[in-house]
């Protein structure tokens, strides 16, 4: 015969062991603590930002957006934003992401190397008082270092969206912004939380000043 057990009620208040533990559980512990100490340390960044690139572009000059990766989807997501619009209908802006040429994007890093992939884009489009963001979650991809050494040459401003400082690419922007986390996904993450929040400060600028809209 064989004896009956009552199932024992697991007791809410014990630790759950790792191997139980919803995936993604640790992933949105680690981004809930980053995307607080960037709400305290970067707001005022991105308003800046947004603020600041409202007046370029309502004057007449563009944005021009790179990353290698994940980065280049934000980078795309960015200037798509601007093109198109964030929330509410507005004027069509000037905006570019450098990877999304292909035939250019192949053609340069066939004849003149993989370094040359963002640099001579920004020669090509780039004129004095443009917005250059590069976007890295390492802050040292070479490809960007020297697209932001060709900013500098032809008078745009260059705007480094990185990882944790210290990073090369951090130092070589007019301004930068470095999130703090310790995951390249997490990193990633935040930085779509600045291009949104870059986005809002844009359109909010617009809104007190707006220019004509286009046909």
């Amino acid at each position: 015969m064989t004896a009956h057990v009552t199932p024992r009620t697991p007791d809410p208040a014990a630790p759950v062991p790792d191997r139980l533990r919803p995936a993604g559980t640790e992933h949105c512990g680690r981004l809930l603590a980053a995307l607080e100490r960037f709400r305290t340390e970067h707001t005022a960044t991105t308003h800046r930002w947004g603020t600041r690139l409202a007046a370029r572009l309502a004057s007449g000059g563009r944005l021009l957006a790179a990353g290698n990766g994940g980065s280049a989807a934000q980078a795309q997501h960015l200037t798509a934003e601007l093109v198109g619009r964030y929330r509410e209908d507005r004027a069509p802006f000037s905006a570019i992401a450098l990877h999304t040429d292909t035939s250019s994007c192949t053609a340069i890093v066939n004849d003149y190397g993989a370094q040359e992939l963002f640099a001579r884009q920004v020669r090509a489009h780039a004129r004095p008082g443009d917005v250059l963001i590069l976007l890295s979650t390492s802050g040292a991809s070479g490809n960007l270092l020297a697209a932001a050494a060709a900013g500098h040459r032809v008078g745009a401003e260059v705007w480094s969206l990185t990882g944790p400082a210290p990073n090369p690419l951090a130092d070589a922007g007019h301004e930068r912004l470095c999130v703090q986390a310790a995951t390249t996904a997490t990193i990633q993450e935040l930085h779509l939380v600045a291009v949104h929040l870059v986005c809002e400060a844009f359109d909010a600028a617009l809104a007190v000043n707006p220019p004509p809209m286009k046909d």
